[in-house]
């Protein structure tokens, strides 16, 4: 017996204008809990926009985004942040003159406090507890032995690992990343993969824009296709692989 799936987002009905540009139209996408959605399509497309209008960065022209019966239209990144959403950058965001170790453990005070400070480190009671979980990420995620080092000093690899620990250590409902493989190696690159479906092991909701079809398609459950700011084409990576309409947008035209 088949049951409804619990959809944890839903951007309904988004449009989004600059000036005269119709950057996103008539947007219908909903994300099932538990689930790895992929976003794909050519340049241009409108997978960012839709990403920043979900995350709060930049607000949609008409339409709602809901995100577990909570409408999050309107809402600053840091309100989103604290709801339970998290993101992975393009180019990995950490504190570059901070250990491997304070850069985890970060996130966790700065959720709880709703801001960033030093200090915390010296006046939380909460540091010893913040601290083991930072440790046991790291361990994880094979950074351990790299925990005293100065996080700029790691590779874009390493860096990449280190940004997934300091987004699950805030214990995110959902997860969007953005082009998380983008600028990687191969084995980087897999490596990645690894670590990917390591957290959909753990049962977390992930949406993923992503360049690299062999990324897409190792850790999809569902793919939706952007072209022109509009959705052409959603449903099963099998699906999505032999669809004419994608072909001709993007899998059997250029890449990104």
């Amino acid at each position: 017996m088949s049951t409804t799936p619990n959809i944890v987002l839903h951007a309904a009905d988004v449009f989004k204008n600059f000036g005269g540009l119709r950057a996103l139209s008539d947007i219908d996408l909903q994300i099932e809990e538990g689930k790895t959605h992929a976003i794909i399509g050519p340049n241009g497309a409108g997978k960012s926009t839709l990403l920043n209008v979900i995350i709060g960065r930049i607000p949609p022209t008409s339409g709602a985004v809901i995100f577990d019966g909570t409408v999050l239209t309107g809402k600053a990144p840091h309100e989103i942040n604290q709801l339970g959403i998290s993101r992975v950058f393009q180019t990995p965001e950490i504190f570059a003159d901070l250990s491997v170790l304070h850069n985890v453990m970060a996130p966790a005070f700065a959720r709880r406090d709703g801001a960033f400070k030093l200090s915390m480190f010296r006046t939380t009671s909460r540091e010893d507890e913040i601290r083991a979980e930072a440790e046991h990420l790291l361990q994880d995620f094979g950074m351990w032995e790299r925990r005293h080092d100065h996080a700029g000093a790691l590779s874009r690899g390493d860096k990449r690992r280190l940004e997934l620990c300091m987004c699950l250590i805030q214990h995110p409902r959902l997860l969007l990343l953005d082009e998380p493989t983008a600028g990687m190696s191969r084995h980087d690159t897999n490596t990645t993969i690894d670590l990917l479906k390591k957290i959909k092991s753990r049962g977390m909701t992930k949406v993923i824009i992503e360049h690299d079809m062999h990324v897409v398609f190792s850790l999809a459950d569902k793919i939706s296709v952007l072209a022109q700011g509009r959705i052409i084409a959603q449903g099963l990576p099998e699906d999505i692989r032999v669809n004419p309409d994608v072909k001709k947008a993007y899998l059997g035209g250029h890449s990104e």
